[in-house]
């Protein structure tokens, strides 16, 4: 599958064949247009990169009129990543989502929580369960929970998502950091933090994935630093039931392509004929 930084697939459609995808995980979709963070909000570090987009978008409306029906002449899944700043707001979202022609929504629990001092959702069992079950009340369509690795524990608040009744959970979202320029001594983004993802954040996410993978017994959908398919069979060895692509995209507009080739390879090396025979097969030191 190809995460939010696919867009809504427009831009990559001129580089690759988007019927070969599994799956498209939207951009994060708001209730209502969004428009983001002032920049500058993005900016390169060592093997990756920091963002602080601030979840713009033009809202759930505009995506049903004019990017869902573009995306629906392809011939694969499209999950919508749904995004909030409170609970009402991703019940009401929600509630518009089960009556579009999508496949699944991806709540993201990584948004600010307004009414508890902006601490994002995913941060406690408490919260995650919370949102969950009240978005698992009103949807009918396959729920995925989105997880912030900015936590003490990830397995507890995976318990929470497979409590509240959710169908997988996906992970890791991006961790929080930071970059400065020397020069000026500033943040190099206006918003100061961002996110981290790309390559510098794989071992962190295969480890959280494998945690995760232990702790429920729920789907799990991997993703953070995946650019190759020696990458996403890491994952998927780790208990990843299946994997997401997001920084690479930038990297190369055809790496879900090159990635799902890898997998073809590494399969006809070790004589496998279904994937999912390797999935949690980890073998401890």
């Amino acid at each position: 599958m190809l995460l939010g930084t696919f867009g809504y697939g427009r831009e990559f459609d001129q580089f690759i064949d988007l019927n070969k995808l599994g799956g498209i995980i939207t951009k994060g979709t708001s209730l209502k247009p969004r428009p983001g963070n002032k920049p500058p909000r993005i900016c390169e570090t060592p093997s990756g990169m920091l963002n602080s987009i601030g979840l713009q978008n033009p809202g759930v409306e505009y995506f049903a009129e004019n990017d869902l029906p573009w995306l629906r002449k392809f011939d694969t899944a499209i999950i919508v990543n749904a995004c909030g700043s409170s609970i009402d707001e991703y019940v009401e979202l929600c509630k518009i989502l089960n009556t579009l022609d999508i496949d699944g929504v991806e709540l993201n629990l990584s948004c600010p929580n307004v009414k508890a001092g902006c601490l994002a959702f995913g941060t406690t069992y408490e919260g995650v369960k919370e949102v969950t079950s009240a978005v698992r009340k009103v949807l009918d369509k396959p729920l995925i929970v989105k997880l912030t690795p900015n936590v003490t524990d990830i397995t507890s608040t995976a318990r929470a998502v497979e409590d509240a009744g959710a169908d997988a959970v996906s992970l890791i979202n991006t961790l929080l950091g930071m970059s400065i320029n020397i020069d000026t001594r500033r943040p190099k983004l206006a918003n100061n933090t961002g996110g981290l993802s790309g390559p510098a954040v794989k071992p962190v996410a295969v480890r959280m994935v494998y945690q995760v993978a232990k702790a429920v017994n729920i789907p799990v959908l991997g993703m953070g630093g995946i650019v190759t398919g020696d990458d996403a069979i890491e994952f998927m060895i780790a208990g990843a039931n299946a994997v997401s692509i997001g920084c690479g995209n930038f990297i190369s507009p055809d790496v879900s392509i090159k990635a799902v080739e890898g997998i073809e390879n590494y399969m006809k090396k070790h004589k496998i004929d279904d994937i999912n025979e390797i999935v949690g097969t980890i073998q401890l030191n």
